[in-house]
């Protein structure tokens, strides 16, 4: 006579897609796109890969999910901090220096997550965060050039290519000081540069 190991009783685990995003934002931020797969989603969040597909299709379109609720949750916040009330060069600044806090403030998750996206292997997730990267870029030159048009596309160059060099930076070590020195001295940068084409645009500037 043998006997059966009983199944376990109770209900299964409710897949909750917002928990699902959450998770994965972390263990992208943490690791990088790549070295995540859809088995440590999945383990993390004790459901099966059916489950994972059925909501999101493929990890590639989870990216995508997930950048849109950084874009609301943990991304610098464009829309508060470029004021129309306060001086184009202050406000970049200030854009900088939130920068240099998120990106070195947590040393699990350092970095810009829609930044470093753009080095993924997948095509989908590259896209994505390229996607999310110009509506960024987009939002800053839109906000010089309404003020400063001369200098619009050469100011919102430098500042993002500053993120740049700063996510990467926090990705392989640097600390909030260290990206705050940065910050602060690309504004200084920033603010000479606003300066200078404000004279040139001066009528008494012969």
């Amino acid at each position: 006579m043998t006997t059966k190991n009983p199944r376990p009783r109770g209900r299964p685990r409710r897949f909750d897609p917002e928990q699902a995003i959450a998770v994965s934002q972390r263990l992208f931020h943490a690791k990088g796109y790549d070295a995540v797969s859809v088995a440590d989603i999945t383990d993390t969040l004790g459901i099966n890969p059916p489950s994972f597909y059925a909501a999101f299709g493929n990890k590639a379109a989870l990216f995508a999910r997930v950048l849109e609720q950084y874009a609301v949750t943990d991304a610098i916040p464009l829309a508060a901090l470029l004021r129309t009330d306060r001086p184009v060069a202050e406000c970049l600044t200030n854009v900088l220096e939130d920068a240099a806090r998120r990106y070195g403030a947590h040393p699990e998750t350092t970095g810009c997550l829609a930044l470093e996206g753009l080095h993924a292997n997948d095509p989908g997730a590259r896209e994505a965060a390229r996607a999310a990267n110009i509506a960024a870029e987009d939002l800053v030159r839109s906000y010089i050039a309404a003020r400063h048009p001369d200098v619009a596309d050469r100011v919102t160059d430098f500042v993002c290519t500053t993120l740049v060099g700063m996510s990467a930076k926090a990705r392989v070590g640097h600390g909030v000081a260290r990206l705050l020195a940065t910050a602060r001295l690309a504004g200084l940068a920033v603010a000479q540069i606003v300066a200078d084409e404000a004279v040139a645009a001066s009528p008494d500037v012969g």
